[in-house]
This record gives structure tokens, C-alpha cells and sequence, in this order.
């Protein structure tokens, strides 16, 4: 039985590259693709693939964020982090939040059809740099290698972040999120304080620096 593979990338060259590299090889199957974190999330919940490919930079929802979710509701499906990022935040808090492998774009190609086997059969798959990045990291800061001021941050706090950034008013959050207005202003107004940032620019710097949205 072939492994069916989902695709979450907000670029729709990536979707198409990724799709004929993979239905090229005899024993892997695309059954669907998505260009933003919750429409990708909605589904692989649906179709609960063996493997997903996602972005880290995505839409919406963010590829870790949507990593979270689909852990939880779908936990037969295996995800792969597909990211330009390599520093230890963003592959610690990938793993946290359930991914099996972390693939980097720069090595892109090849590496992933192997990332998506080496999965598929229970084992974990990092790209040699990211691996690399980890061990320097425990060398250097043996003591607190992983901090990240967005474990300040509850779930929910984190995708507020991430739709204030990308330009959403907090009614258009209220009704994405089937919340209050007010529920609304109090994330965002707890998240900064949280973060000690004051404006929007600063929370806009600060999402792109730490992988929140593809801007």
C-alpha cells in the first residue's frame, strides 16, 4: 500500500513541485493540498493522511500552531516541518508540538521523499544542519538551551498574534475564532504585555522574526 501524503504550502509552485517529485516515486501518493494552516488542518482531519508536508510559514495558522491541532485530532498523521528557518526555537518548538521530521527548503528536493519514508515507518527525520544547530546549542547553553518567549504565550494567545499580524481587525478575529470581540482584546492586550511589545510594528517584527506568519 502506498503512503498518501498531504501538502500545506502557501505557495502553489511549491504544492505543484512537491506533488510531481512525490507521485514520481512508486510507493507515495498526494491526496490533497491546502495554501493556509487551517484550511490544511480541516482536511487532514478529513482525510487523515499517512504523511503531511507543511510549511512552517503558513497562513492563518501557522504550521507549528497547525501541527498542535492536527496531533491532537489526528494523530495517525505523521507531520513533516518544511521551513527556511534552522535556528533551535523553531525545531524544538516544531517538535513539541508533535512533528516527526523537520526538513529545511534549502535541502529541499530528494531529502524529502527520504523524510517522508523514514516517518511513515516510525522514525524521526531531521535535516544534518538542523541536527547540527541542536548539539551546538546543548554545547553552548547546557543549562536553558531551548527558551523561547513564545512559551509565554497560551495556544490560543499565539494565533491571535499571528491574525493581528497579518492585518485582521479584532472583529474579523472575533468571527474567525467564534470569540467575543471583547475575549479578543484581552489576548492581545495579555500578549503584549506578555511579550513587552507595545505597537503593532514591534508585534509585527516580532512574529516574522520567530516563524508566526510568512509575511
Amino acid at each position: 500500500m502506498s503512503i498518501s501524503v498531504f501538502l500545506a504550502d502557501d505557495h502553489a509552485v511549491v504544492r505543484d513541485g512537491l506533488r510531481i517529485l512525490l507521485d514520481a516515486e512508486p510507493d507515495i501518493h498526494v491526496v490533497g493540498g491546502a495554501a493556509d494552516g487551517r484550511e490544511a488542518t480541516r482536511q487532514v482531519v478529513q482525510l487523515c493522511p499517512d504523511v503531511v508536508i507543511m510549511d512552517i510559514a503558513m497562513p492563518e495558522l501557522n504550521g507549528i500552531e497547525a501541527t498542535s491541532e492536527i496531533s491532537a485530532l489526528c494523530p495517525s498523521a505523521r507531520v513533516i516541518i518544511l521551513s527556511m528557518h534552522s535556528t533551535t526555537e523553531h525545531v524544538i518548538r516544531a517538535l513539541q508540538a508533535g512533528v516527526w521530521g523537520y526538513v529545511l527548503k534549502e535541502s529541499a528536493g530528494f531529502e524529502v521523499v527520504n523524510a517522508v519514508r523514514s516517518v511513515h515507518a516510525g522514525h524521526r527525520y531531521l535535516s544534518p544542519k538542523v541536527t547540527d544547530n541542536l548539539v551546538d546549542q546543548i554545547i553552548q547553553q547546557p543549562e536553558h538551551p531551548f527558551d523561547s518567549p513564545l512559551a509565554r504565550l497560551s495556544p490560543r494567545e499565539r494565533e491571535v498574534l499571528q491574525l493581528v499580524v497579518e492585518g485582521q481587525s479584532n472583529a474579523e478575529i472575533a468571527q474567525n475564532l467564534s470569540l467575543s470581540i471583547k475575549t479578543v482584546e484581552t489576548y492581545r492586550s495579555r500578549l503584549m504585555i506578555k511579550l513587552d511589545v507595545h505597537d503593532l510594528p514591534g508585534l509585527v517584527k516580532f512574529a516574522i522574526s520567530h516563524g508566526l506568519t510568512p509575511l
